[in-house]
């Protein structure tokens, strides 16, 4: 691997009345990803806590190669079919990270 890091921001509206299957498919792909995929640095989820139907994302790949194979991973296709119709909208942002520090 090799190039920049890629970092993205996601942000999407799931059904409030699927949210809990949601939530159990994200998780699993999440997992799944950062342990089988070197180029996965970073997957962190969090939702609004006001509105939790609302989810963000913030992806950090070791560059373009990993985001684009890790969109060809089983455990990626499992999660983007099965919550395809849980999902009410979907907002890719890329972003340049200006600090990104972790202990």
């Amino acid at each position: 691997m090799s190039g920049r890091r890629m970092v993205r921001m996601a942000e999407l509206e799931i059904d409030p009345d699927k949210l809990e299957e949601y939530r159990a498919l994200l998780t699993e792909e999440i997992e799944a990803s950062v342990a089988q995929e070197d180029g996965v640095l970073s997957l962190i989820a969090v939702s609004i806590r006001d509105n939790p139907s609302k989810i963000r994302i913030l992806e950090v790949y070791a560059d373009q190669e990993a985001y684009e194979a890790h969109l060809r991973t089983a455990h990626f296709l499992k999660y983007k079919n099965g919550t395809s119709d849980m999902v009410r909208s979907l907002t890719l942002i890329d972003v340049d990270p200006i600090v990104m520090l972790s202990k």
